[in-house]
């Protein structure tokens, strides 16, 4: 993948989570200086915990540009807010293409330091959704990974797997490309026809 599609589709997930960060505190009523924060939270958690275990130096502290997208993005959302009511599944929608960005850009870095196979794809869903983890948590939620039959995480591995794969017979860029489809589609489909992985039960003393 070229380095200035990565960046661009890197800066892009930065202000898709910060925006679904943002939506996520307007709901719960939090104030200006909340806001900005679990806009925050949302959008580097992931690539932040990637690094520290990557032995990488933080992105953002690298490139503060990536401060200034958070924040455009979180007063962006504060003004779309005021005016207009968002959909009903905005937060979700945001969050599925803030997850699908995150996780290939993830397996990229993690690649670029010649992790293979297994490494890439952990690296991957968590650079996806630990941010999302974070912001659910801060705001008094369950997060997505936890709840109940859930395509969330699934949706991250799936993509990040197709697209490790998908570099044996076609291209880097166009592999990336097909990951993050996957991604998005899966989770998509989860939320506008209720998708859910089967819950595997063992029975207590007193189902006996």
């Amino acid at each position: 993948m070229p380095p200035g599609l990565l960046e661009v589709l890197d800066v892009t997930g930065v202000a898709v989570f910060a925006a679904s960060g943002a939506l996520a505190a307007a709901r719960k009523k939090l104030d200006l200086l909340g806001m900005v924060v679990i806009a925050t939270v949302t959008a580097i958690g992931g690539g932040t915990l990637r690094d520290l275990l990557l032995g990488r130096a933080l992105f953002w502290l690298v490139q503060p540009t990536y401060l200034y997208v958070i924040l455009i993005a979180a007063l962006g959302t504060v003004v779309y807010t005021r005016w207009f009511s968002p959909p009903d599944r905005a937060l979700a929608i945001l969050d599925a293409l803030g997850l699908a960005l995150f996780t290939i850009i993830g397996a990229r870095i993690a690649e670029g330091l010649e992790h293979k196979g297994v490494v890439v794809v952990v690296m991957g869903t968590l650079t996806g959704v630990a941010g999302g983890a974070l912001r659910d948590l801060l705001t008094g939620e369950i997060p997505l990974i936890l709840r109940k039959g859930q395509i969330y995480a699934t949706a991250a591995i799936a993509g990040v797997v197709a697209y490790v794969l998908l570099q044996t017979v076609i291209d880097r860029t166009t592999a990336g490309l097909a990951g993050m489809a996957i991604i998005a589609a899966l989770r998509l489909g989860a939320i506008a026809w209720n998708w859910t992985l089967p819950v595997f039960t063992v029975p207590g003393p007193e189902d006996r």
